[in-house]
């Protein structure tokens, strides 16, 4: 009896050893696959905010962290990306919040030339409503598309504002707050540029994998 209950639970231990086992490796395979996935994502949105042929570094590898809660809705460290030709900086992608969305913050990123001119405006997650406010994503509308060749400067500061609070940008139909945070938290990112360009000179490298 005692022979038989000591096989059994030998064999019950290994069995657990190895469902750990695979568990463990299907779980390293699968963090592996899913980091691989992220990567080429980021690297598909990065590579549609900077134009094809003004950079020829790893943008994801380039990633710095911009700290500024003033110019970048958040006190948290936001990543930046520099696109090179060589050792020169033709462009930027910097990743911002706009607080004050409808149903709450929205993620957006910012790609930019060393000249402050916009090259394009993506958003990258937000809460707005299905229908109205969620316009401000491309595969929902082009009106993000509206910044691209955009510029700030202090002739047209005006400019930066929906038509109802007398800018140049159209709002949504029974939706203005959502474009005129979007339109808000992008002209603080060509302020930031602007004003603090040693805070994207100077940001620290992002910790690896971020």
């Amino acid at each position: 009896m005692i022979g038989s209950m000591s096989k059994n639970g030998a064999i019950l231990g290994a069995f657990a050893l190895v469902c750990t086992a695979v568990v463990a490796l299907t779980n390293e395979l699968t963090v592996e696959r899913i980091e691989q996935q992220h990567q080429q994502e980021k690297l598909a949105t990065l590579s549609a905010l900077l134009p094809a042929g003004s950079y020829d570094n790893d943008l994801v590898g380039s990633c710095r962290l911009v700290t500024s809660a003033e110019y970048l809705g958040s006190p948290k460290p936001m990543p930046l990306y520099v696109a090179r030709q060589g050792d020169t900086i033709t462009g930027y992608a910097l990743e911002t919040i706009a607080p004050d969305g409808y149903s709450g913050a929205i993620r957006l990123v910012v790609g930019f030339t060393q000249e402050g001119t916009i090259t394009a405006v993506r958003t990258l997650e937000h809460k707005e409503t299905p229908g109205l406010g969620d316009k401000i994503e491309l595969k929902k509308s082009n009106w993000i598309e509206r910044f691209k060749g955009r510029f700030l400067r202090p002739d047209n500061e005006a400019s930066w504002a929906v038509k109802k609070d007398g800018g140049e940008f159209d709002a949504f139909t029974g939706a203005t707050i959502t474009p005129r945070a979007v339109v808000k938290a992008v002209k603080r990112v060509l302020m930031l540029q602007a004003s603090h360009p040693e805070l994207l000179e100077r940001a620290p490298a992002c910790a690896q994998g971020e």
